[in-house]
């Protein structure tokens, strides 16, 4: 039950073509701020700080005159505190972070421009009740084919369910007051993720069920008309969006481009392809994506072992991999849904998601797309080489089981 942003969507844009550079939340932040691929911004593992030096979008902002504000889950290191005005900490008992927010823009400098950087720990394991609404029950739940569909899979599913439509109540909490200041009209809102959802396929994951995110941006008096646009989009593209609309000069660090093009007509095209990483988050993983038009490529240099996903997904409390690992041992489970235990992993991977939404189907092996297999090998390559992209002898080693998820 998401109402607010559902009421955003519907007065601005809804981005269904929209992608992160990682899920994972640290480094996908660290790139989202920085507006550069993960690999670039010295942070591309899980809780990395980013290094000194990193150009971050807000503080151009800030050196701009605009007053700028951070609330809610952190996750950026020291550094990036130069980029704020005001920093606040999660409290003890704020269970989604999300309890600074609204003072944050009460108690903003009204001569200044703003700059609102508003972090959620929702949704994130372990789940938190949502004392304030209805909560979610099973027949709520839609259980996608590669998780069991039992009820301890919808309980859990529901729960998660509820940590978004806390998410959502305090987004309308702060529209609400944009309004009563009579400053939403010029304020541009942007609601998205920063990584997968904490189950298994999702969480960490290049497929589209982990890599791809919601995306709803609301800005009455720059947007030309509420519209849903397919326009591709990366997360690396919310820095230099931010500053050109700010008239802020968007300088050479930036990799993404501006969407701006996509507020004045939905349809245009900013970008041809974008890229995705999956580094080490608990596991030693090493991935590559590249997305063009409705086709992806995966390239997997670390195909031994089994994707489990991560830690926090596989605890005690974790009742969808309980389920999925009582039906792996019990030879139970649908081949989709026994994909993520196997012990060799495909190296490379080619989806459709076209005639294959869930990203099944491996066509690397079928004549009939060998042109566009070859298309895209050639491109990851290329982005590869243009920004320093490599794979270590040495990478990060596992810090946790992969069937188990113990330390």
């Amino acid at each position: 039950r998401t109402p607010h942003v559902d009421a955003l969507a519907k007065s601005g844009l809804r981005g269904t073509n929209a992608y992160l550079s990682i899920s994972s939340c640290s480094p996908s932040r660290c790139s989202i701020i920085t507006g550069r691929w993960p690999h670039n911004t010295g942070a591309c593992e899980l809780h990395v700080e980013l290094p000194k030096g990193q150009v971050m979008f807000p503080h151009e902002l800030k050196k701009a005159g605009y007053y700028t504000v951070q609330a809610g889950k952190w996750h950026l290191g020291s550094y990036a505190e130069i980029a704020f005005d005001t920093i606040c900490s999660v409290k003890k008992g704020d269970h989604g972070g999300e309890g600074d927010w609204l003072k944050c823009i009460k108690k903003r400098p009204k001569d200044k421009p703003y700059f609102a950087w508003f972090a959620a720990k929702d949704a994130h394991r372990p789940w938190q009740p949502d004392k304030d609404a209805k909560p979610h029950t099973r027949k709520d739940v839609v259980v996608p084919p590669y998780l069991v569909d039992d009820g301890p899979t919808r309980d859990d599913l529901a729960k998660y369910y509820d940590e978004v439509q806390r998410f959502d109540r305090y987004i309308g909490l702060v529209v609400k007051e944009l309004k009563r200041q009579g400053v939403f009209e010029n304020t541009i809102v942007v609601v998205m993720a920063d990584n997968g959802r904490p189950f298994q396929r999702c969480k960490t994951r290049l497929l589209d069920s982990g890599i791809k995110t919601p995306l709803v941006i609301s800005w009455p008096k720059g947007i030309a008309k509420p519209a849903v646009t397919n326009s591709l989009v990366s997360s690396i593209d919310v820095a230099p969006t931010a500053l050109a609309a700010a008239g802020v000069k968007v300088g050479k660090t930036f990799q993404g481009v501006s969407l701006l093009p996509i507020f004045a007509d939905p349809d245009a095209t900013v970008r041809d392809y974008t890229f995705a990483e999956h580094n080490w988050h608990d596991r030693e993983d090493h991935e590559r994506m590249v997305h063009w038009k409705t086709f992806t490529y995966v390239r997997n240099r670390r195909p031994n072992g089994i994707m489990s996903g991560p830690a926090d997904a596989q605890k005690s409390d974790a009742l969808t991999y309980t389920s999925l690992l009582k039906g792996y041992k019990a030879g139970t489970l649908t081949p989709e849904q026994a994909q993520i235990f196997a012990k060799v992993q495909p190296a490379e991977q080619l989806f459709d998601s076209t005639s294959d939404p869930h990203q099944f189907n491996n066509l690397v092996a079928d004549p009939a797309h060998a042109e566009t297999l070859a298309h895209l090998r050639a491109v990851l390559a290329q982005w590869e080489t243009e920004t320093g992209d490599s794979c270590p002898k040495n990478l990060t080693k596992d810090t946790s089981e992969r069937l188990s998820g113990k330390s």
